[in-house]
């Protein structure tokens, strides 16, 4: 067989292997969040977690707008509520609201870990939460998370060393049209300079009170300056429409 194989056939082969379509693959996207838990003397299961009284009552109500054998559709909204009273979502969180569902821990733990809105680490008391999708980076929103590394002498994904500002960068806000955008624990903050973000972080860091929305002087999302559409009184019936119909 051997002394039938000629070189011309060995080219061929070669030549017919490399005209065959390769495929690549990209590498593996890689998160900064740990999904796994690892037990710290600030987040261990011996620490105690439970909802205080007016959670408590907000907490039933929560879980009364579901049939009782569906309890664990409340778990998202529950699990929202314990981190507004602790400040973050802990594993004792996870596991009170577990057992306050009837559910295994695990189906806790598989919804913590997924939504990016529950923190399993602790924040500062003053979260801020930068949007630099799209929208918000054509408008500046690079130069807002510069304003803010330089002023806080943090970088993002950092707490200040007297825990009073986390910084992290987020996906889409929904504001794109008052970009560029912070969100301050559940307020948000629009239409902002690297001024205007410094003057907001002095006054939060001081106490004083601060006026969420935009803070170019619109009221909300209309145009800034004078209006460019709807110009005119609106044209009353039968406009546009033949006279003999």
């Amino acid at each position: 067989m051997f002394s039938r194989f000629r070189p011309g056939m060995l080219r061929a082969a070669v030549a017919s292997r490399n005209a065959q379509r390769q495929f690549s693959v990209s590498s593996a996207a890689r998160s900064d969040a740990i999904f796994v838990h690892r037990d710290t003397p600030q987040n261990n299961a011996s620490i105690s977690f439970e909802f205080d009284a007016k959670n408590m009552q907000e907490a039933k109500k929560i879980m009364a707008k579901y049939p009782p054998q569906y309890k664990k559709a409340a778990m998202i909204p529950l699990l929202h509520l314990a981190q507004k009273q602790n400040g973050w979502t802990s594993i004792s969180v996870m596991n009170y609201v577990a057992k306050l569902i009837e559910v295994p821990p695990m189906r806790v733990y598989e919804v913590a870990t997924f939504y990016t809105m529950f923190n399993r680490n602790p924040v500062g008391k003053y979260f801020l939460q930068v949007c630099t999708t799209t929208p918000c980076q054509l408008c500046g929103s690079s130069k807002i998370v510069e304003a803010i590394e330089n002023h806080l002498g943090i970088k993002v994904g950092e707490t200040t060393s007297d825990k009073l500002f986390t910084l992290v960068e987020v996906e889409c806000a929904g504001a794109c049209i008052n970009a560029p955008v912070i969100s301050v624990n559940d307020d948000y903050f629009e239409d902002l300079t690297p001024e205007a973000t410094v003057k907001l972080l002095d006054d939060l860091k001081a106490g004083k009170p601060v006026t969420r929305g935009p803070v170019s002087g619109r009221n909300n999302c209309e145009p800034l300056g004078q209006q460019t559409t709807l110009t005119t009184p609106p044209p009353g019936p039968g406009f546009m429409v033949r006279s003999d119909l």
